[in-house]
């Protein structure tokens, strides 16, 4: 059983599923940095100082030992404005790796041309005489 593990967990895919989830996990605290950081600040300045991370509806207010239920929606918009913004740059980073990946493809076509005829005709003599 350790050696079927073993053998699943070293498999190409697991590890660059593995690097994924890391490098998602590190890329997703940049932009939430950015949107947080850079991002509602300025989008606080522009709507007159504005801060959304603070905006609550109060469904309850605090009574002693009981706190507030509230329904934080400004957290809700700065969630909304992550996604987006990690959406679009996930959305960069693929149609780059596309167009990467379309260039190699144009390039070992070009190095791997069709056989010549000559090629075909001694490949047709050839199965015949398997035949």
């Amino acid at each position: 059983m350790l050696k079927e593990f073993k053998k699943f967990a070293m498999k190409g895919n697991v590890v660059d599923l593995a690097v994924g989830v890391v490098i998602g996990a590190a890329f997703g605290k940049i932009v939430s940095s950015l949107v947080s950081d850079i991002i509602m600040p300025l989008i606080g300045l522009i709507t007159g100082g504005v801060d959304f991370s603070n905006k609550v509806i109060v469904l309850k207010e605090a009574t002693g030992t009981i706190e507030a239920v509230t329904l934080n929606y400004g957290q809700f918009i700065n969630s909304i404005i992550d996604f987006i913004i990690i959406a679009f740059a996930i959305f960069i980073v693929i149609k780059q790796i596309n167009k990467l990946s379309k260039k190699e493809e144009e390039e070992v076509s070009k190095e791997d041309p069709k056989p010549s005829e000559e090629v075909k005709l001694l490949t047709e003599i050839r199965d015949s005489l398997n035949k």
